[in-house]
Order: C-alpha cells, then sequence, then structure tokens
C-alpha cells in the first residue's frame, strides 16, 4: 500500500461558482493569502476551471489519465519538463498532457486559470 504525502498547498476542490454566477477570478486571487493556492470555480461539463494562486515551486508530478491546461492571468509561470522549460506570461498558456512529467513554478506571485477533467488529482497520478 503506497502512503499518503502530505503538500503544503491549499487545494479546495468544493465547486464554488454554480451555473449562471458571474465569476469573480480577481476578488478571488486579490483575496488569497496563500504561497500555493487551488481553487475549483466552475464546472463545464465534464471539465473544472480553477483558480491557481503561485508563488515558489509545485513539486514534479504527472496526471496519468488526464491532460492539463494552464493559462496565466497575471505574472510569471515557469513549467518544466524533463527536456524544457515553459515560460509564460499574461495572456499565454500550453497543455501538458497526460503522462507528461512537469513541474510548475511561479517566481513572483502569479495568478493562473487551470482547466482538467473533475477525475484529475491536482498532485499528481
Amino acid at each position: 500500500m503506497s502512503e499518503t504525502k502530505n503538500f503544503p498547498y491549499i487545494t479546495l476542490m468544493d465547486i464554488y461558482y454554480k451555473p449562471l454566477e458571474v465569476v469573480r477570478e480577481k476578488a478571488l486571487a486579490d483575496a488569497c493569502t496563500h504561497k500555493w493556492f487551488n481553487q475549483t470555480l466552475c464546472q463545464v461539463n465534464d471539465a473544472l476551471v480553477r483558480l491557481g494562486v503561485f508563488e515558489g515551486e509545485y513539486h514534479w508530478h504527472k496526471h496519468d489519465g488526464d491532460d492539463e491546461f494552464f493559462y496565466v492571468v497575471e505574472g510569471r509561470l515557469l513549467i518544466d519538463l524533463e527536456d524544457r522549460t515553459f515560460d509564460l506570461a499574461p495572456r499565454e498558456g500550453v497543455v501538458i498532457p497526460k503522462g507528461v512529467m512537469h513541474r510548475p513554478r511561479a517566481p513572483q506571485r502569479t495568478v493562473v486559470l487551470m482547466v482538467e477533467t473533475s477525475a484529475i488529482v491536482p498532485t499528481g497520478s
């Protein structure tokens, strides 16, 4: 049996906004005081839209069954792969395909939107 790891991240899987509610990402991001925060904003069909407020490094991980889309709203997001690094500025995004080992890093406070399936485990498979 594998042991469960505890990570120093705040990850909230509850869906914050219901259909027909205005999503106010900026208000949530501005109120966030955590260094690594992830809140599910809403669900669209089988996908979830999540807000990330990042500063520092996440751990290396992969998602065996799910692709993951990162879109930078403000700040700068680096996503390390085993052979290269994506350097994303505001209004840039990238899809990390399922099974690809990656590590997000934010050298400064960064606000990100992520689109993932509802089955994904944010800390990896």
